[in-house]
């Protein structure tokens, strides 16, 4: 029988020879992630049914990455329960402040999150991990809770939805407008529980880093996962990594999709979702030049070493401008250690950014750049709805590190050719 990628990795997984999509699997898990948001909800469950062991101490991982350094009074107490009960299961995966940061990426970073794996994570957008080849999503603190026991779980086999990218992309198109076409184009609820599947020539051309970040907004879309086939460029970024075995899975050419989208990369042009939805998609030159208060560089999204230098490379020598603050805030502490090697972080510096160590910050309104009332900015991040990043009534404005790097300088919604020319 013909089967997708994410059928394949579910089938193996569950033992069976193949699954189609409706069918209910109980499937081993690789790998199982908490962030000091979810973790001590599922610390909590762990104890409170009397669990005293983790099924694999190899296979656990978690992540202080919303509110360190920590914010307030709270925090310290969430994130407190995490590092004891880390110390306690002398767990080999825990990373606090200094050594970690945002978990989406830190787990391919580390090579925790390989081809062919499930990994299931108590964050939405767990489903990153997908641009590896693996099947990953996200889940809530009980279920995890359940899985750190076990090292199980169940899913309902998704449907796929295939999305085919082809031809060359135009300069400063990146993998950020490319998903957020997707998402303008079939709307917030357009994947639900369905494996979006990314492929085609333009897919093939991108770095592993631009895999994950069309994954990693799956779920904005409403998807289940979403999954790039691996191949050598693949292989080139996890060998030095990994951690354990992996497995290369594709898709058979005969599967069965819910739907095929192909998306012809010459006519995409740089995109921008508009308050307050990120399905509402439009090209940039529709909204150009809205002033702007904030300009925010980090999150899961886009917050790697080739986000950073794409955004560098725009910024070196200009000024953010008068009245704008932009922040950047790298995803790890790898990439910031990198990016002070390669002179990024003194670009920024020297353009007067505000930077972070690795934090998930203001992405989800937690801290280091939480905006007040009416306030607009324009973020790398994936989530726009009212209230994400601060004030219900602040707008925000989703867009790629290249656009969101003009615009700091412009001071208002410009595209990369405003400051550094065609």
């Amino acid at each position: 029988m013909a089967m997708t990628i994410t059928e394949k990795i579910l089938a193996a997984h569950a033992g069976k020879k193949d699954v189609r999509p409706g069918e209910l699997v109980d499937c081993s898990l690789d790998m199982v992630m908490a962030n000091d948001i979810t973790a001590p909800i599922s610390i909590k469950e762990f104890e409170k049914v009397g669990a005293t062991e983790l099924f694999d101490g190899e296979r656990v991982t978690f992540v202080l990455s919303h509110f360190v350094p920590t914010k307030d009074i709270r925090s310290a107490e969430q994130c407190g329960i995490v590092r004891q009960f880390a110390r306690k299961h002398r767990m080999k995966y825990f990373f606090d402040e200094g050594r970690g940061g945002i978990e989406h990426i830190l787990l391919p970073q580390e090579g925790l999150a390989l081809p062919g794996d499930i990994v299931l994570g108590a964050d939405s957008h767990s489903c990153t991990y997908g641009g590896l080849g693996c099947f990953s999503t996200g889940v809530g603190s009980t279920d995890l809770a359940a899985a750190l026991i076990t090292g199980r779980t169940w899913f309902k086999v998704p449907e796929s939805m295939k999305f085919n990218f082809y031809g060359a992309a135009r300069p400063w198109v990146t993998a950020k407008d490319m998903i957020l076409h997707v998402i303008g184009l079939i709307g917030v609820d357009g994947a639900t529980y369905r494996a979006m599947e990314f492929t085609g020539e333009a897919v093939r051309a991108l770095s592993v880093d631009a895999r994950l970040t069309l994954c990693n907004m799956a779920i904005e879309a409403g998807g289940k996962s979403g999954v790039v086939a691996p191949d050598e460029t693949t292989l080139e970024y996890i060998k030095p990594r990994a951690k354990r075995a992996w497995k290369f899975y594709e898709s058979d050419k005969d599967a069965t999709y819910h739907s095929v989208h192909d998306i012809d990369m010459a006519t995409l042009d740089l995109q921008v979702a508009c308050p307050y939805s990120p399905d509402n998609v439009k090209p940039l030159d529709d909204v150009a030049g809205v002033d702007v208060d904030q300009v925010f560089i980090g999150s899961c999204t886009n917050a790697r070493l080739e986000d950073l230098r794409i955004a560098a490379s725009i910024m070196r020598g200009k000024k953010v401008a008068p009245y704008v603050r932009c922040i950047v805030i790298p995803a790890t502490h790898e990439v910031f250690s990198q990016a002070m090697k390669e002179g990024l972080m003194q670009v920024f510096s020297d353009a007067g950014c505000a930077i972070s160590e690795a934090t998930c910050g203001p992405c989800l309104g937690g801290h280091n750049g939480v905006l007040g009332p009416e306030e607009v900015c324009v973020s790398t991040s994936n989530r726009n709805f009212p209230g994400r990043m601060g004030h219900p009534k602040a707008k925000v404005y989703l867009a790629s590190p290249a656009v969101a790097a003009a615009t700091a300088v412009v001071g208002r919604l410009a595209r990369p050719e405003d400051v550094v020319g065609a």
